[in-house]
């Protein structure tokens, strides 16, 4: 039978061979069927690799927050023809904090093999960067952007990690990094800690980890970046 494989791709603009093992680049070498978030980011991830193939013939369709739940099982046919298919995201693991997900729970429902091939994940290395626990952690994808919901989500996670000891993990898009960690340092006790994973895995990366009080005045740090945050106690 026909397997999904899931493809992570760099964070960033880096080579792929400076984070993608060579398993995972000749399995992306050997596909001619993918699933994507959108086209013309896959189609220079693949280029990148050094696909064999010319990249105009490769057979590429779309999946994004846009695309209607019924369209999905639809995306499988190439797996029931007997096809191999690769799954990637816009950055880093497909079907975490993505919509490729959805189809990962197609395929399940359908009986077919997926597999999960090995490439940076910027939410596991933040955490293994932060220096915050790793036995017990959680991650929530984006925190509410208005106020006051994102003020109480804050006090909320902030509950959690005293109560539970778990490393709290969130996300945060270029645009909007600077104003998330302005509303942590203020937020949050001054001796909750932050920790910052910006940029992870490119050249300009910044991964520091400090008491909030220690943070307050400090977004500049992360402005235009993308950031994922984690807290602890």
């Amino acid at each position: 039978m026909a397997t999904l494989y899931l493809i992570p791709v760099p964070l960033g603009p880096v080579s792929p061979e400076a984070c993608l093992p060579p398993d995972t680049l000749a399995v992306a070498h050997r596909l001619e069927y993918f699933v994507v978030e959108r086209a013309k980011t896959a189609r220079a991830h693949l280029k990148a690799m050094g696909h064999p193939q010319p990249i105009q013939t490769l057979q590429i369709e779309e999946l994004n927050e846009h695309t209607p739940a019924p369209a999905i099982p639809a995306l499988l046919a190439p797996l029931k023809a007997g096809h191999d298919v690769g799954l990637l995201s816009e950055a880093g693991c497909p079907a975490v904090a993505d919509p490729g997900a959805a189809l990962v729970m197609a395929a399940h429902r359908e009986n077919i093999s997926v597999v999960p091939l090995i490439g940076p994940s910027s939410i596991l290395l933040a955490l293994m960067a932060s220096g915050l626990g790793g036995q017990r952690f959680a991650f929530h994808g984006y925190l509410p952007a208005k106020e006051p919901e994102r003020s109480q989500a804050i006090r909320d996670l902030e509950k959690t990690a005293r109560r539970d000891r778990a490393t709290q993990l969130f996300i945060e898009t270029p645009y909007r990094s600077a104003a998330l960690l302005d509303a942590l340092a203020t937020t949050l006790s001054p001796d909750t800690f932050i920790s910052v994973g910006a940029d992870l895995s490119l050249p300009n990366q910044l991964i520091q980890t400090r008491r909030a009080k220690k943070w307050r005045g400090q977004s500049e740090a992360v402005k235009d970046r993308l950031v994922v945050f984690g807290v602890g106690i």
